[in-house]
């Protein structure tokens, strides 16, 4: 999940997706890249209290499965710390810096099958360790015509990082947070948007297959307070708005990912209840 912007509803789609994904029976790491430390906080972890994080994981103290917080059942939690802020330049000099998470993603044992990290509001060394790694990227838009701004350059850093660290890499979607349904300006953003990625189709860009997903991300006064409680949506007011947006999400997403087979085997589950399965901050460990 990347965007340069902050505000855009980034670390909120990362948290309540990945949560959506989970109720769903889908093992999946949120990865916490930022040194803000957003995602940490929102799944209730405070930065720092955990033996482990995301730097030692890139300092190469650590892996992935030793760092990863077990916040419930299928979900696991790589916390950020302050300290992440430094690792740009302390890695400066390494070689092969930018794909430093990637090899780390590789050679981790932690039993789950889709990855989501969360990006830092900028195009630094750490949010091009982010795209080394991932196979797909996801971006969360604010429908605003600023917003649209900085995607260009936001889509050159993508193209830059296939060409020359990552071929496999590909914009797969957008999705449209904080969205306004009753704004003209919200339509003809949207309309842009779509015309822009309709003249991609057929080329050789990372985004010449990408979308805009059908679900959208309504502005919900829930959604913003959930994180001062350390509580998904799902959790904090699960008949919210918020909650019913991101549970469709979660199916759209699972769609896109599993197309449905014969027999249905990858069909996604009914959303479930979301009851915690463990405290925030238990340690993972392998069985």
């Amino acid at each position: 999940m990347i965007n340069q912007k902050g505000g855009v509803g980034k670390t909120t789609t990362v948290v309540n997706l990945g949560a959506a994904l989970a109720s769903r029976g889908r093992d999946i790491c949120l990865a916490d890249l930022d040194p803000q430390s957003h995602l940490t906080l929102h799944l209730g972890v405070e930065p720092g209290s955990t033996a482990l994080s995301m730097y030692d994981v890139l300092a190469g103290e650590a892996s992935i499965a030793e760092a990863a917080l077990k916040i419930r059942e299928h979900l696991w939690l790589v916390p950020s710390v302050i300290d992440l802020a430094a690792a740009e330049v302390e890695l400066v000099s390494t070689v092969g810096r930018e794909q430093i998470l990637r090899d780390r993603l590789g050679q981790t044992d932690l039993p789950v099958e889709l990855a989501m990290i969360d990006c830092p509001p900028s195009l630094g060394l750490l949010t091009l360790n982010a795209l080394a790694a991932a196979d797909e990227v996801v971006i969360p838009l604010q429908p605003h015509f600023l917003a649209l701004q900085g995607l260009g350059k936001l889509l050159e850093t993508v193209s830059l990082v296939q060409r020359r660290i990552n071929p496999a890499l590909k914009v797969s979607g957008v999705v449209l947070c904080m969205y306004e349904t009753n704004t003209r300006l919200s339509g003809e953003v949207v309309a842009d948007l779509r015309r822009f990625l309709d003249g991609a189709r057929g080329t050789d860009s990372p985004w010449a297959g990408a979308r805009i997903f059908e679900t959208v991300i309504r502005r919900n006064i829930k959604l913003a307070e959930c994180p001062s409680h350390g509580k998904t949506i799902f959790q904090y007011e699960p008949s919210s708005r918020g909650a019913e947006d991101y549970g469709r999400l979660a199916e759209e997403f699972l769609a896109s990912l599993y197309p449905p087979a014969a027999g249905g085997a990858d069909q996604p589950q009914q959303a479930q209840a979301d009851p915690l399965a463990c405290q925030p901050g238990e340690q993972w460990a392998t069985e």
